[in-house]
């Protein structure tokens, strides 16, 4: 028999491959970063033995969640700018805000709170745009998830970057850094097209071409955004990115709510990536996305829940339910977004969008050790038919009892194991106190 560092035994095991595969009374076998085996129980350890072993009887055993599109820091503004439309709250609350508050430390406190709530809430691996990313980049290795990260570019100054010039310059060090770390990846993020030039544009799309690095940013989010960029550039806004060389399987767009059959086809055809919103769109009204139209059309759909400014939550398991219930509405038809297509959005799919298929998602050999173990023994999950339906419709974050994230157990019966919990939240509410004081509030 072979020794890992540990089992995971006995759960209900849903694999997330293209099969569907569920394994009622399964085990894990992870040793380092990597899971070595998986499959019925009596086989993996008849196979592998190891000192540390998960009990998880009872429970079902799943991916992490992917969470496509998030603004870590942004836990700071939670419940303080809502009821806004967007370019009220990005222009007159947001942009004023960051620009009087957002610093390193600021951007390393809030961010290692995010990575506790979504630890606690089952997700493993974020992509994020923000200020200051280096610093988001340090309390995500410090919390020991997993993260795909930009720098947000402007063509105005940010309280980082006096000048666009100086975004890129950040972000090719941040680049540099971070090469070949276990964790922490890194994606060009021009902020959004009405915010960034075309020079900006074209110098962001040579510095991913440089590196090998994907490229996002946020697109048609609005109606008024849509047609203000048509205007201007005398075209569709995707068949201007389509003419400056953006459209490719590196590119992912985050929200696309105004995408049209012509935008849709341009994806599909260059093999673009798109992340849903549906709890931010639904908050500030944007609209809703044409996802349905988008996957029918063979495009790669994520999952996000953008930041708490505009959620105010991240919890994946609240944004799955949304997302499969908003859809149903809007086409009145009960069968559009089923549970086992939005779960797939928020793993094997989320992997795919932010080009991480080969390494999160599923639980195969080979693939990192990104696990967690959601507890079934509760009134709400009882009884169980269908492991898809409850994922979606029934659990929560606060079901998640462990997780794994590179093998490595970053929570345990719900306690924090990488985060010093209590510490940070006296430190988080330290800080809010001299923010409130700031704004005028009890």
């Amino acid at each position: 028999m072979k020794e890992v560092d540990r089992l995971i035994s006995g759960g209900r095991i849903l694999v997330m491959d293209d099969n569907g595969t569920l394994i009622k009374k399964g085990s894990i076998a992870v040793d380092g970063e990597n899971i070595i085996a998986v499959g019925e129980k009596g086989e993996i350890e008849s196979r592998y033995i190891s000192r540390e072993i998960i009990n998880a009887e009872g429970f079902l055993v799943m991916p992490g969640l992917i969470n496509c599109h998030t603004h870590a820091p942004m836990t700071y503004f939670r419940g303080l700018a809502d009821d806004l439309e967007l370019t009220d709250w990005l222009n007159n609350y947001i942009f004023p805000h960051e620009a009087r508050f957002v610093n390193r430390e600021f951007s390393y406190l809030w961010s290692l709170l995010a990575c506790a709530e979504m630890i606690k809430s089952g997700t493993t691996t974020f992509c994020d745009m923000y200020i200051f990313e280096d610093d988001v980049a340090m309390a995500a290795k410090s919390a020991g998830m997993r993260c795909l990260l930009g720098e947000a570019l402007f063509d105005f100054p940010s309280p980082n970057a006096k000048t666009p010039q100086e975004g890129l310059k950040y972000t090719e060090m941040l680049i540099e850094k971070w090469a070949n770390d276990p964790l922490v990846n890194i994606v060009i993020e021009p902020h959004t097209l009405y915010t960034c030039s075309f020079n900006l544009l074209q110098e962001s799309k040579k510095l991913a071409d440089k590196y090998g690095v994907p490229l996002g940013t946020h697109y048609l989010e609005t109606k008024s955004e849509k047609e203000k960029l048509a205007g201007k550039y005398g075209k569709s806004p995707t068949s201007f990115l389509r003419d400056i060389g953006y459209l490719s399987e590196q590119f992912i767009a985050f929200h696309c709510v105004y995408m049209e059959e012509e935008d849709i086809r341009m994806f599909a055809d260059h093999g673009c990536k798109m992340v849903h919103n549906p709890e931010s769109n639904m908050k500030l009204a944007s609209g809703v996305a044409p996802v349905p139209e988008m996957m029918r059309a063979g495009v790669t759909v994520g999952l996000g829940t953008d930041g708490c400014a505009s959620n105010n939550n991240l919890d994946m398991f609240q944004e799955m339910d949304t997302a499969a219930k908003l859809h149903k509405v809007v086409k009145l038809d009960p069968t559009v977004m089923d549970a086992r297509i939005v779960v797939r959005m928020a793993t094997c799919q989320g992997a795919k969008a932010l080009g991480m298929e080969n390494i999160v998602g599923s639980l195969k050999a080979g693939m990192k050790a990104d696990i967690i173990v959601i507890d079934l023994n509760k009134p709400h999950l009882t009884p169980l038919y269908n492991e898809y339906s409850h994922i979606v419709y029934a659990v929560n974050g606060a079901d998640v009892d462990t997780v794994l994230i590179n093998g490595k157990v970053v929570m345990k019966n719900r306690k924090l194991l990488t985060i010093a919990e209590d510490e940070l939240m006296a430190m988080v509410e330290e800080t809010a106190i001299r923010i409130k004081k700031q704004f005028g509030m009890n």
